[in-house]
């Protein structure tokens, strides 16, 4: 064991990998930054973007995440939670969350024939420990909900996916069964990236590591990081105008004219609720949250702190099946296979099911995937007041307030929409259903860009070996539109250049994607770019070969349960 040396302080201690292992199993919550040792559960309850992005990145040099995700004030007020510091390059873990299993002090102290690891080498021994839940994901148990882990479970990590055979003297091994059709077709979806993207050699990564860090140097050096404030006096006065024709068509009794334009005022606020979310308005958190929420919460009704819980787990673990909110979009729709099996959602804290409703749906999900989404909002509206009233809001800490300010953004938005606009101002029943819908309908195209970046993407693990910027650009696409069209994105167009620096201010992603595009034409990491036609093609089309695999999956079971035969000769 090390220990710091008498008279130096506890932070100069140098932290082995056994011990790190350790102190996880205990139950810390310990995060690799710039070769610092942080513990965070002092912090956990009191971190504004939730406590899951910081549980996802247990046991790993969260280095690039954290200076992604946040500003240079707020990693140096992480140095109150240093507690040492490790050696050389560091080799993740498997976060507790997503399944990575952890020995604890007395289990690495205790006699080889009593560990279930009995590796000499003291890296090799540490990793075996926190070994990832295969990427073959078992359904859940539905008597615990917990995921099973199979008996030829494939780890994530690179060396054991890249090596996987089927030979047949492995196919004998009585104990091995065989592998149904949706473990083949996730084999199929992880060789296929390994194949299209850099290989996961530690040498190979740390090189885009370094490239990544320089290329994120010379876009703070040509100023891309200072907010544009003549472009928001332009998005103000947009917004103005949208909002005066929504009273004024109201006024008039032009009720249908008038839900358009309301439409149109929401669907341009939310780029800005985004940026401040992002803090790439000001750059001051307290500043950018509180215009975030005025503008998320008192005028489109959304709760930015539900939006900003969700949002940051997405930008760690983007495209994971069971970790991204965002891509858990069940009944309606399955990104991936994988859905077929019912898995664990760790955001949600519970099981996505694949039940009957999801059977059918996602077999048409090709063709509900617009007229779905022009109804996203009111799913939205729920989250926010679940996030609200339930357990994951942050009530102590500098963001205490936040709950309580959104909280009466709510009452302020229900009054002035609810009461106001819908019961006071607008006669009949279904004058007023038609105002909420076209209302709603018409911020459709914000639900689809968000989408469309990442729908048609890879939703599969390729474990703990590859860097935060592969892992970005290889679950983000781009979308390829005239410069004069920015409004109408709203920068979300730029969504791998965003997820790569999420805090750049969006009226400089179109000048970062240049250097972003040099920087993937250097490391040989393929760029997503399409046009937007061409990116609801290949969304679509990606969903419809979904479809069609849980249209044959169902077939299937069907013949099984007819005849008898469960498959298991």
């Amino acid at each position: 064991m090390s220990s710091p040396q008498p008279g130096t302080s506890p932070r100069d201690r140098t932290f082995t990998r056994p011990e790190i292992e350790a102190l996880i199993a205990d139950g810390k919550h310990i995060v690799i930054v710039d070769g610092k040792v942080i513990k965070c559960d002092a912090w956990m309850k009191y971190h504004p973007g939730g406590d899951l992005a910081i549980r996802h990145m247990v046991g790993r040099d969260a280095t690039d995440e954290v200076t992604a995700l946040h500003s240079i004030g707020a990693k140096q007020r992480m140095n109150a939670f240093v507690i040492g510091h490790v050696q050389g390059r560091w080799l993740n873990f498997v976060p507790p969350i997503q399944g990575g299993k952890f020995r604890t002090q007395a289990e690495l102290e205790a006699p080889s024939s009593d560990v279930s690891c009995p590796e000499t080498d003291e890296d090799d021994s540490s990793l075996e420990s926190s070994t990832a839940p295969s990427p073959i994901f078992d359904s859940a148990d539905d008597n615990n909900g917990a995921r099973r882990r199979r008996k030829d479970a494939v780890h994530s990590s690179a060396t054991s996916i890249s090596s996987v055979e089927l030979d047949d003297t492995e196919q004998k091994k009585p104990k091995k069964p065989k592998m149904s059709h949706l473990d083949a077709r996730t084999l199929e979806e992880i060789n296929l990236d390994l194949e299209t993207y850099p290989s996961l050699q530690p040498e190979v990564q740390d090189e885009i590591v370094r490239k990544y860090r320089a290329l994120g140097q010379r876009i703070r050096d040509a100023g891309l990081y200072k907010c544009n404030y003549t472009s928001y006096l332009i998005e103000a006065a947009r917004y103005s105008f949208f909002f005066s024709l929504f009273v004024l068509f109201l006024h008039k009794g032009w009720y249908c004219t008038s839900a358009i334009a309301l439409g149109c005022f929401w669907h341009q606020l939310v780029f800005t609720a985004h940026d401040a979310g992002h803090m790439g308005i000001t750059h001051d958190f307290t500043k950018d949250t509180i215009i975030g929420i005025i503008v998320a919460d008192f005028l489109g009704g959304l709760s930015l702190g539900w939006w900003k819980r969700s949002h940051n787990v997405h930008h760690i673990v983007t495209n994971h099946t069971e970790h991204d909110p965002d891509i858990q979009q069940l009944p309606f729709f399955a990104v991936s296979h994988r859905y077929f099996e019912s898995l664990r959602s760790t955001y949600y804290d519970t099981v996505i099911t694949f039940d009957a409703a999801a059977k059918f749906l996602v077999q048409f999900q090709h063709w509900l995937y617009y007229p779905v989404l022009c109804f996203g909002r009111f799913n939205l509206y729920v989250l926010s007041w679940h996030y609200l009233l339930g357990g994951n809001a942050i009530r102590r800490g500098p963001a205490w307030w936040h709950r309580w300010f959104e909280i009466a953004g709510q009452l302020f938005f229900w009054f002035w929409f609810g009461y106001a606009t819908v019961y006071r101002s607008i006669p009949g029943f279904w004058n007023r259903i038609a105002f909420v819908l076209i209302s709603h309908m018409v911020t459709a195209p914000v639900h689809v860009q968000i989408t469309l970046s990442h729908f048609a993407m890879s939703t599969v693990d390729l474990g703990t070996h590859e860097s935060f910027a592969q892992k970005m650009l290889r679950t983000t696409m781009d979308v390829d539109c005239p410069e004069w069209l920015d409004f109408f994105h709203g920068g979300l167009q730029f969504q791998a250049v965003h997820h790569l620096y999420p805090r750049i201010p969006r009226h400089n992603l179109r000048q970062a994607q240049r250097f972003v595009m040099d920087f993937c034409d250097d490391v040989r990491i393929p760029y997503g770019l399409y046009g937007f036609a061409d990116g609801n093609h290949k969304v679509i089309s990606h969903l419809g070969d979904v479809a069609r695999q849980a249209t044959i999956l169902a077939a299937c079971q069907r013949s099984m349960a007819e005849s008898g035969d469960l498959g298991l000769h």
